[in-house]
């Protein structure tokens, strides 16, 4: 059983004086930042007049538990705020933030490129979409107006008011970082998507990309917590990862759009436009990424990125 402490650990701001933060205060820091867009968001994402506020409460509930993922060995929350209630929140956003996005492209990319028998087709499958929409939004309304969800936020804010840690909170950050990180970038280096070649479209291939996506998702959010403690490369690093993200992103949309249709329009749709469509968009995507997996290839970029790690911008000089 983990030793744990009751005393508070420092809360005031640590942006000044990284020298004496503790895991335990940037701990507080992250998960406070993380969790008060949430209850910001909520009448926005209940009143449903713009996506993006859905799109905002998801990307906080995912980034929360990030944030519990990386400082759960520092902080001791109640049951109600743990991590599996934070993922299972996440998952209700993101079912109705997906159809969102599916029905989005049909509407404004893929439609205006079809003729006219596909088109009608097409809209057959988007009003079936509207209708699972609709289950899914009355879920999302029934979640976040019942006890469970009340009872999450009343967890937060027990704990952020009076925080309890475990006695890892009181190590010093910095001295943690290469600690934190670098398991987290090996895992990102050591994924076999970045063996798949760039004319490879296939089913399998679709998949070990989709997960390398999420992989770049996961170390990203993990990452940015980290940004004020690391140079400009480190900051240009990540953002080269959401460009990654963002383009294998498109690769999968193509894959969950064909199969969308598949279910709604079963034997009796062909879309032979429209899964050229598709196909082009996931070749355009796919046009650049042997310059992008060469480097993460690369036995002295690879180096580079682990001594990146090794040197926050805010570490003391070794004596």
């Amino acid at each position: 059983m983990a030793l744990t402490t009751e005393k508070k650990v420092n809360q005031t701001s640590t942006s000044q004086n990284y020298q004496s933060t503790t895991l335990g205060d940037f701990a507080y820091e992250v998960i406070s930042a993380q969790y008060q867009p949430i209850t910001k968001l909520e009448k926005k994402v209940l009143a449903d007049k713009d996506p993006e506020h859905l799109h905002d409460m998801r990307v906080a509930t995912r980034r929360l538990r990030t944030a519990l993922q990386v400082f759960g060995i520092a902080v001791e929350l109640p049951k109600a705020a743990q991590e599996k209630r934070i993922g299972a929140l996440a998952k209700i956003l993101g079912n109705l933030r997906d159809l969102d996005v599916q029905i989005a492209d049909l509407k404004e990319v893929y439609r205006p490129r079809a003729g006219k028998a596909e088109q009608a087709l097409l809209d057959e499958a988007i009003a079936a979409l509207q209708r699972e929409r609709r289950k899914a939004f009355a879920v999302v309304e029934a979640t976040l107006t019942r006890s469970p969800y009340q009872e999450l936020k009343a967890a937060y804010e027990t704990w952020l008011s009076e925080p309890r840690y475990t006695i890892l909170a009181q190590l010093p950050l910095l001295s943690l970082l290469p600690d934190l990180l670098s398991p987290l970038l090996s895992s990102l280096l050591l994924h076999p998507g970045w063996l798949i070649q760039p004319n490879d479209l296939s089913e399998k291939a679709n998949e070990i990309l989709h997960d390398l996506r999420k992989a770049c998702k996961h170390v990203r959010y993990q990452t940015e917590f980290f940004v004020p403690l690391y140079g400009k490369s480190f900051k240009e690093w990540i953002g080269e990862l959401k460009g990654i993200q963002d383009r294998l992103g498109k690769v999968q949309d193509g894959q969950v759009l064909v199969d969308l249709l598949a279910k709604h329009l079963p034997n009796r749709a062909k879309l032979p436009k429209l899964q050229a469509s598709v196909r082009q968009c996931q070749t355009e995507m796919m046009a650049n990424w042997e310059p992008i997996q060469q480097k993460y290839l690369d036995p002295a970029f690879r180096k580079y990125l682990h001594e990146m790690l090794l040197e926050p911008e805010f570490a003391p000089v070794p004596v």
